[in-house]
């Protein structure tokens, strides 16, 4: 009972302080967005704008909640939970940090890469279900083009992390950490990192392959019919998965908590924050400058140029490693 009252009182803890980040992550997009836009975002709500999340909050709560004549009643409420629970699952098993040797996280899962690749690949069914319990014919549409895409992209995805994990040597977060100590593995692996970030930006639904929300062809794309807070649960999943690639990505390819440049006097968890920072900085970064790409030119970018490069990285790799072992 002492063990299962830690792990949910370390879950609770985790899963506060990644809300609380996914709302602070939504201002801090847009004030970025707006300051390369050169006007002024959200400043109205508290000082410089800081409860904006709050009252967007608010505001979706208190906003009437419609469920259409024609939609599954039971299919189409549990969509969105589904995304979320999913969203949510990964951030048991990433480890934030290691001090004296105990890890910082809910729990220290031995094949943590492969639960969280099993996990989020459930993701797809909140949005194809999404689309399909909704009756209408734009959302159908929306979640067949989105399952689509994240089933292709997350097929590369996949393959890139495999030369980390045959450099490494294991299965675990915190080993593939504990390998980068010397040389992270973005200077070998920066094929990999390249397709990874590319994939991560598809899988995630993100500018410039938000294509599963284009307002021009699909009205809104799955979540169509959704309203209230059902409608925001779907971007809550959006953020949470945005913040848990760069999370993954930073313990992948950045060494982790790993410092720089020696600066060991700065703690892990320091580290650990700036680097994911940098990732969802880049996400905003993107979503500001790109244009949203032509839903068949994705598809085969995804399969005619990431995967043969995935996979051709993948036999480089494994081929050095056999020949220097």
């Amino acid at each position: 009972m002492d063990v299962l009252l830690l792990a949910l009182i370390k879950s609770l803890f985790v899963l506060f302080v990644v809300v609380t980040t996914f709302a602070y992550a939504m201002l801090f997009e847009r004030k970025i967005m707006a300051w390369m836009q050169l006007r002024p975002g959200p400043n109205r709500v508290g000082p410089w704008g800081l409860m904006q999340p709050a009252a967007d909050a608010a505001k979706m709560l208190f906003k009437e909640d419609l469920t259409p004549n024609t939609a599954d009643p039971l299919i189409y409420k549990l969509a969105p939970w589904i995304s979320l629970a999913t969203a949510m699952g990964v951030f048991a098993v990433i480890p934030f940090s290691e001090s004296g040797g105990t890890l910082w996280g809910v729990g220290d899962v031995n094949a943590g890469i492969l639960f969280i690749f099993a996990l989020t690949s459930i993701g797809v069914y909140g949005i194809s279900l999404a689309g399909w319990s909704s009756g209408s014919k734009f959302p159908l549409l929306g979640s067949v083009r989105a399952t689509a895409q994240m089933i292709s992209y997350e097929l590369s995805m996949t393959m890139s992390v495999v030369g980390v994990l045959i450099l490494a040597g294991t299965t675990s977060l915190a080993g593939i950490v504990h390998a980068q100590n010397s040389l992270w593995f973005v200077l070998p692996q920066f094929v990999g990192f390249a397709i990874y970030l590319t994939t991560a930006v598809a899988e995630t639904n993100r500018a410039p392959f938000d294509l599963v929300e284009a307002e021009t062809e699909l009205v809104g794309g799955f979540h169509t019919e959704y309203s209230g807070l059902r409608f925001g649960l779907f971007f809550i999943a959006e953020y949470l998965n945005m913040i848990a690639v760069a999370c993954v990505g930073t313990l992948l390819f950045f060494g982790g908590w790993n410092p720089l440049f020696g600066l060991t006097f700065i703690p892990g968890i320091i580290w650990f924050v700036l680097k994911a920072g940098a990732f969802i900085f880049m996400y905003i970064w993107l979503r500001t400058t790109l244009p949203r790409l032509r839903y068949d030119r994705l598809m085969n970018f995804g399969w005619k140029f990431l995967l043969p490069v995935a996979t051709l990285n993948l036999m480089v790799t494994a081929a050095i490693v056999a020949v220097e072992h």
